[in-house]
């Protein structure tokens, strides 16, 4: 079965074109990728402080899914087999419908409205997506999977299904708008930024625990740009940066000097997206912090590795699942 997936965030909107099947006698579902595409739009911009989308902000997510939805159409995707998965920002905006009209309008006999799924959805699509071959390639669970977005993180624990999971208000656009004004931030900022990412955490530690992780599986942008910064790359290498094996140390450190660069340090880095150059220092703050909390309750041994199968995986193995909830039954 082909199937789209669109996972549209706080930061950036991202299509997935796919063949999902699955195996008659074993039912695990196989998913081969046919198009990936990632664009920076900013949706949330502005959206923590004013409770509003920003109408440019609008237009340009709008105009990048009517590109997307004729992606779609030109690999053949169905009508009813696209699923339009909304994050954080649009479930954070008072206008909310602008939103989901223009949508509509833009993927048209497609048959698509976004779905502006609660956090603890968007956890369980991200630990499916994620974790798929975490087992094949030996790393040892239970896995606590951390997607990083531009508005909340979600974190979820489990090794074969979900144990756990909560959403957390914390984002590398929304820590950026809230407290990282200065170029490189203040120590002053990134204490106060600090603060509100480690509330978040009590609330994740009370709620999913952080003890006894076997691996630390980091999704999105902001980890997989820290990722490449630990390995030395001097290009984005997507086969390098997944599933990469790295020490907390590694991973620390790596955050650590994004956090302390200039705007312009960074941008010139050939591995990073220009989309991401404003956002990636409170990105690699929060994912330092994350991988701090997590050494303290399970201990310095724990694995770090960065997953470019994420949400979007998770989004194209559900349509699949869903198609099969809705047959018939034979006989």
């Amino acid at each position: 079965m082909r199937v789209g997936a669109v996972d549209c965030g706080t930061n950036s909107i991202r299509l997935l074109v796919a063949d999902v099947e699955t195996d008659a006698e074993t039912g695990v579902p196989t998913l081969t990728e046919v198009l990936r595409r990632t664009e920076v739009v900013r949706l949330g911009q502005g959206v923590d402080r004013t409770g509003y989308l920003d109408q440019a902000a609008l237009a340009r997510t709008i105009d990048m899914a009517a590109q997307y939805a004729q992606l779609c159409r030109e690999h053949e995707v169905a009508p009813g087999a696209v699923r339009f998965v909304a994050t954080s920002a649009s479930r954070d905006a008072e206008n909310a419908d602008e939103f989901v009209t223009g949508i509509r309008r833009a993927f048209g006999e497609l048959e698509v409205s976004p779905e502006v799924v609660s956090g603890d959805e968007e956890a369980r699509l991200s630990f499916a997506g994620a974790t798929g071959g975490l087992l094949a390639a030996g790393f040892e669970g239970s896995y606590a999977v951390v997607d990083l977005g531009g508005g909340s993180t979600e974190v979820v624990r489990g090794t074969h299904e979900v144990v756990g999971a909560t959403s957390l208000d914390i984002g590398c656009v929304r820590m950026t708008e809230r407290h990282l004004r200065s170029d490189p931030p203040t120590q002053e900022e990134v204490d106060a930024a600090r603060w509100d990412i480690a509330t978040a955490l009590d609330e994740a530690e009370a709620s999913v625990g952080f003890g006894g992780v076997g691996t630390l599986v980091g999704l999105a942008g902001s980890v997989t740009t820290v990722t490449a910064h630990a390995l030395g790359l001097t290009e984005y290498d997507r086969s390098a940066i997944h599933l990469a094996r790295l020490s907390a140390e590694q991973m620390m450190t790596s955050s650590a000097e994004l956090l302390a660069m200039t705007r312009d340090e960074r941008a010139a880095l050939g591995f990073m997206h220009p989309g991401r150059v404003d956002v990636i220092g409170a990105g690699a703050l929060v994912w330092h912090e994350v991988i701090a909390r997590v050494v303290a309750a399970t201990g310095p041994e724990v694995t770090v590795t960065a997953s470019e199968q994420d949400i979007l995986d998770g989004i194209a193995l559900s349509i699949e699942a869903a198609s099969h909830a809705g047959a018939p039954e034979d006989g």
